[in-house]
């Protein structure tokens, strides 16, 4: 039989996940434009979309099903890491390779271990 408590905590992390998928295109957006300003010498105005998507990555974050920032930072550094590489491929037109994919799978299993393990309440 399905437990209600146990199916709304799964459903909290689900949503979580969605919430860090979000927040991880909003940063790598925001800060691809002022590596594309600096480095690649784009116009000046590709700073204000920049900073309006650093500034949707911050409030995305808050939005995670999460006691403690802390361990909310930690999850989202293999949800980042991964996004990076699909960035890597999808906007810069690079294949990831085979490090890139071994080292963002670690990266993952490290997150879900954070995000799904056990915690104490604080």
């Amino acid at each position: 039989m399905l437990d209600p408590a146990r199916f709304g905590c799964h459903l909290r992390r689900m949503k979580s996940l969605g919430f860090y998928a979000l927040a991880a295109f909003c940063e790598i957006a925001g800060c691809y434009a002022f590596w594309a300003r600096i480095r690649l010498g784009k116009p000046a105005w590709w700073l204000a979309p920049g900073l309006v998507f650093l500034i949707l990555f911050a409030f995305l974050l808050t939005q995670v099903e999460s006691d403690a920032a802390g361990r909310t930072y930690a999850a989202y550094g293999g949800i980042y890491i991964a996004a990076s590489l699909a960035w890597l491929w999808c906007i810069e037109d690079v294949r990831p390779d085979g490090w890139d994919l071994a080292g963002a799978a670690l990266c993952l299993a490290g997150m879900a271990v954070i995000l799904f393990g056990p915690h104490k309440a604080a």
